[in-house]
């Protein structure tokens, strides 16, 4: 049974609800950005009150009773429950026995072949949960990986095999191990052909022995297509570090902080971290490396989502494969971009052998979706996992999206914000239309510091 059909389900929002699907694209191809995007509204639900109250009841979705396999045994009855509790899991990160109890018993149904549709999802879940709560303590949690040790060996399911190794390799596997276990389960799955796993394993592959990156300056001088704006977003291989967002306008030309001789280019800190730790294959992993298109905002929405998104529209961005885009090349048709040669010759031609940089078309073609720009309305310490990354401090983790700074005074008026910024910028730079190409790159190594403006300025040329 193929796993990833059973978890098309709508993507997950950060403490609202669980299974609040995006909008989709919209039929028409107005790109324009409204006044309207941009007016700031006074939010109730970021005022201390509204925030504790929200945050307790995740606290009651995590009592120890909760964790009761007896009384919850993973059944298609309880596949709620155990959605339900699980997030809050993920959300409190909690440091409790019973937790590890309840995780490591419920990965053991790892090696059952005979799950139904419903109790895959929630082994699916307790899986990306268990990943986050490894890494975030292997000691504590030594018993999740001593299961995942256990997936590994003897799931017959090959995505969570390759889910399983991959969590282990970001844990500190050792890399001699690491390369044992890589090729027995590639043997172990052979004849079933699995895309999800043969791209998991290239991943780990590519983790153990990471490839040369190409020079950024061919990169950032390199058009997909003319008269198409670009948004380069270039982070680090940590996660956990800040990338920087920077633009070039529909003539090629980057945009700067002002029209004044020398300005700094304009530029706005983003994080592609996932929640859960997870790589970016997988569903509510990190964010791809990659290409994507640019096709307008989606609307401040009348439905609460705020916590999740934030107070301003989403911009939308698609993955190669994509439902919902208009035109991922509008000079080609559809099928065009399905093709990874074709993929690749979107590319300055010192990264088209690069494979980090085809993230987003395997995502893609995993059939990944749904990721976008947005920011957050909930307050940074709701996630408990924030505290184990100060340098991003003030930026929420999403599940696959971009997530951007937005905080709140305790009366819920605005503080501080960048998607304002980024959606004019945008705007300004398409000529009055959101549209146009993202691309997601890790560069310089394995600094623990934003890769900064003087870097790019370098890169580019502009700078000496």
């Amino acid at each position: 049974m193929k796993i990833s059909r059973l978890l098309s389900i709508g993507i997950v929002t950060l403490g609202l609800t669980f299974t609040v699907k995006i909008l989709e694209a919209a039929e028409s191809a107005n790109w324009s950005l409204r006044p309207a995007d941009l007016a700031i509204v006074r939010q109730p639900q970021a005022t201390p009150p509204a925030q504790r109250e929200h945050r307790q009841k995740q606290i009651d979705l995590a009592r120890p009773e909760q964790y009761n396999l007896t009384t919850y045994p993973v059944i298609d009855a309880n596949e709620t429950h155990w959605r339900k509790t699980l997030w809050a899991t993920a959300l409190l990160e909690p440091q409790q026995p019973y937790v590890a109890n309840a995780l490591t018993e419920i990965l053991d149904l790892t090696d059952r072949p005979d799950l139904s549709n419903a109790q895959i999802r929630t082994v699916q879940m307790a899986m990306q949960i268990g990943t986050q709560l490894f890494l975030s303590n292997p000691q504590f949690y030594a018993g999740i990986g001593d299961r995942f040790q256990k997936t590994v060996k003897r799931t017959p399911y090959p995505e969570w095999a390759g889910m399983a190794l991959s969590a282990l390799v970001q844990g500190g596997l050792d890399q001699e191990i690491a390369k044992v276990q890589l090729e027995k389960t590639k043997i172990r799955f052979n004849s079933l052909n699995s895309a999800d796993l043969k791209v998991a394993l290239a991943d780990i592959a590519d983790q153990i022995n990471p490839p040369p990156t190409p020079p950024l300056r061919d990169l950032l001088n390199w058009q997909i297509l003319p008269q198409q704006t670009h948004l380069y977003v270039l982070c680090r291989p940590d996660p956990s570090v800040l990338c920087r967002a920077v633009i070039k306008d529909r003539q090629g030309n980057f945009v700067r902080e002002s029209s004044r001789p020398n300005a700094p280019i304009w530029s706005v800190p983003l994080l592609t971290r996932s929640l859960h730790g997870l790589r970016w294959h997988l569903t509510r992993g990190n964010t791809p490396q990659g290409i994507y298109r640019i096709e307008g905002t989606m609307p401040r929405s009348e439905k609460p989502y705020f916590g999740a998104y934030g107070q301003f529209p989403l911009v939308k961005v698609f993955l190669p494969f994509e439902s919902g885009v208009k035109s991922f090349i509008p000079t080609q048709s559809t099928n065009f971009i399905q093709n990874l040669q074709n993929y690749q010759t979107l590319l300055p031609p010192s990264w088209r052998a690069y494979t980090p940089i085809e993230q987003a078309y395997w995502a893609g073609k995993l059939g990944r979706s749904l990721i976008r720009v947005h920011g957050s309305g909930e307050f940074p310490s709701f996630f408990a996992n924030n505290s184990r990354f100060p340098q991003s401090a003030g930026w929420n983790p999403a599940i696959g999206c971009l997530s951007v700074k937005e905080l709140y005074n305790d009366d819920g008026s605005l503080k501080e914000a960048d998607m304002p910024k980024i959606l004019q910028a945008l705007s300004v730079a398409g000529g009055g239309q959101i549209e146009g190409y993202m691309v997601v790159s890790q560069v310089g190594g394995n600094s623990q510091k934003p890769i900064s403006v003087e870097e790019i300025e370098t890169a580019i040329g502009t700078k000496k």
